[in-house]
This record gives structure tokens, C-alpha cells and sequence, in this order.
């Protein structure tokens, strides 16, 4: 390492913007920049990889493309890849961030032919904003109003051909009319411990760590099925090993900082375990509603139904019936209690 310059303005402008730097760098170097180098999804690889081959052959931009499913699982990163396969580059935005009709037309008339525009949470986009995009996506053209009221007039402006990607969480709250634009749709799905250990050896190697494969599986069954959580978790085992043990991540390490971290071994974190412990012990196995539960736990309630709910479902421990959530025997057993006969877990069983 570097000395630092004397004194300790010396040493923090020196040394620690330049570790800053390299930290940066090593995490942003994780996202695969090519469609061959990205694990998992495999229809959704060789569907898109035609998609692209086809264009490149033809000379043309691609059709747009939507892509679905909980976060964590690529969409950022396969935006960029397409961007990337076709030689041209990427404009980022939101939906959130698109307010007004206006917002997105400023986007949309300063696109270069063949750039990729990417719309992160698109099922969020404002009506209006939408409707634009329809026309857009369609026809390559936007119309400017010039003039207010009764005087005002639409003034078609052209558009030189552009692709879309589009991401969403939430596909169904996407109106047909704009779902319908889309030439092809993917949805990713979660992956298995297998793949996730593969993201976790080529993260590993990319940030310079020596991961041994029983690390690796630890890691890969507590991380939800979610590469996001496997590399912020890699990241987390490999603080610990750097200040607590000898700088190799092995099963010992991960163990005890996914311990420190509060990531059971199923991948349940702090908040999953508070909401199963308050089902089970406050009450009774529910049901309960959705707010009270959240009162219960000191969450909100979207906190409660969009960041723990859904993991807890899919794992079996909860159920969501029309009277409230429920605890599901395996939510007892995890929590090393016993499920009360007849009690409302059996509505599942």
C-alpha cells in the first residue's frame, strides 16, 4: 500500500479516496457485461440471445423488450448487456422519475438512432407519461405542444429508431395497451443454490478473495434465491474474514459472519424472524392482519407485505387467507416451537 502524506489530511486524501475508488470499481466489475458471461435464466439467455443475433443480422434495432420479476435477480444488469451486444450505449431512467408527459418527451427526442432506453419500475410510470410512450415506441415519434389553451397545436417530431427495456416487479399492473408494445417479454425467475454458487466463484474471483466451495453453498442456500443478496452477503463474510480471521473465506467464516449479520440458515433476516415470532407468539399462529402485524413489529405495513412477505410465502412459513396472515407449521418448527392443534395453521396443512 501507498504511504499516506504526513498528518491526517495526508492520509485521508490520499489513501482512503483511492481504497474508495478501488472498492467501487471491484463491485461495479460483479455485473456480467456480456449475455455469455451472465449464470442463471437460461430460456430467458437464449430467447433474448436470438432476439439480438437477429437484429445485429438485419442491421436494425431490436424489438423492445420487457423484462419481469422480483428484484434482485438481473433486470438492471440485462439492460446493460443488451446495450452492450449492440454496441451502442445505455440511457437510464424510472418511472418514478417520469412525472409529466413533458419528462419523458425531453428523454425521448434527445436519443441517438439505436440507443437502448432503460425504464427501471415502469409499471409506475404517470398516465400521461404512458401515453406518450405508446406512440413513441410505435410510430418513433413524439408530439410537442406548442401554445397554451385554445390556441395550442401538436407539432409531430420524428425519432430516430431506439429499443426500450423495460423492468417491473409488478407485471400485471401494467396496462395492456403498453404491455402490448413490447416484442419480447422475459420473466426471471429465482435461481437454486447451484447457480448462486457460481455467481458467488466468479464474484470471488473478480474481487480477488479465495472462496472455498463449502463457503460457497453457505452462502448460496441463505441468499433467497437472489444473486443481489449471494454478493452483498459474499461481501459481508469476506468483511469478517479480512478483520476477524485469516483473509480465506471458508465455511467457518461464513458461518460466523452470516451469524453476525443475522441471516439464519434459511435466509431469514432480523425483520422475517420478528414477523414469524409475532404470529406465532403474540398471536397464536393468527390470523392477523396485515397492519396490526406491522404495528406488532414496529414496521410499516409495505414494509412488512413487499420486503418480508414475500419470501416468507414462497418458503411456506406464512399464508395469506382472507381473514389475515397465518403461520404455516414449518414456521413453528423453525422457530423451535410447537404448532397448537387445530390452531389456524392447519387451514394450510
Amino acid at each position: 500500500m501507498a504511504e499516506a502524506a504526513d498528518g491526517p489530511e495526508g492520509a485521508g486524501s490520499l489513501v482512503r479516496p483511492a481504497a474508495d475508488d478501488v472498492e467501487r470499481a471491484a463491485e461495479a466489475a460483479l455485473r456480467p457485461k456480456r449475455l455469455a458471461e451472465f449464470v442463471g435464466q437460461r430460456v430467458v439467455r437464449e430467447q433474448l440471445s436470438l432476439v439480438l443475433q437477429a437484429a445485429r443480422q438485419r442491421d436494425r434495432t431490436p424489438d423492445h423488450v420487457l423484462l419481469s420479476g422480483p428484484p434482485g435477480l438481473g433486470k438492471t444488469t440485462l439492460a446493460m448487456i443488451i446495450a452492450a451486444e449492440l454496441g451502442t450505449s445505455l440511457r437510464i431512467t424510472s418511472g418514478p422519475a417520469i412525472q409529466h408527459a413533458g419528462d419523458l418527451a425531453a428523454v425521448l427526442s434527445s436519443l441517438e438512432e439505436g440507443e437502448v432506453l432503460f425504464l427501471d419500475e415502469i409499471h409506475r410510470l404517470a398516465r400521461p407519461a404512458e401515453e406518450l410512450l405508446y406512440v413513441a415506441m410505435e410510430d418513433f415519434r413524439v408530439d410537442v405542444v406548442v401554445g397554451k389553451g385554445a390556441g395550442a397545436s401538436a407539432i409531430p417530431l420524428a425519432l430516430p429508431p431506439f429499443t426500450v427495456v423495460g423492468a417491473t416487479t409488478r407485471a400485471g399492473l401494467l396496462p395492456a395497451p403498453l404491455r402490448d408494445r413490447f416484442g419480447f417479454t422475459g420473466h426471471l425467475d429465482f435461481y437454486d443454490t447451484e447457480e448462486l454458487e457460481r455467481v458467488l466463484v466468479r464474484s470471488a474471483g473478480l474481487l480477488g478473495v479465495p472462496l472455498t466451495a463449502p463457503a460457497a453453498h453457505e452462502i448460496a442456500s441463505r441468499s433467497r434465491g437472489t444473486p443481489r443478496i449471494a454478493n452483498r452477503l459474499l461481501r459481508r463474510v469476506r468483511d469478517w474474514a479480512e478483520v476477524r480471521g485469516d483473509g480465506t473465506l471458508g465455511l467457518g467464516a461464513a458461518r460466523a459472519a452470516l451469524e453476525v449479520f443475522e441471516v439464519d440458515v434459511r435466509g431469514l433476516d432480523r425483520l422475517d424472524r420478528l414477523v414469524l415470532d409475532a404470529l406465532c407468539r403474540r398471536f397464536g399462529g393468527g390470523p392477523v392482519g396485515l397492519a396490526t402485524l406491522a404495528v406488532a413489529v414496529g414496521e410499516e405495513p409495505e414494509t412488512v407485505e413487499t420486503v418480508a412477505e414475500p419470501f416468507l410465502v414462497r418458503e411456506g412459513l406464512v399464508g395469506r387467507t382472507p381473514r389475515g396472515r397465518v403461520a404455516l407449521p414449518p414456521a413453528w418448527e423453525h422457530l423451535g416451537l410447537v404448532a397448537p392443534a387445530g390452531g389456524p395453521s392447519t387451514l394450510f396443512g
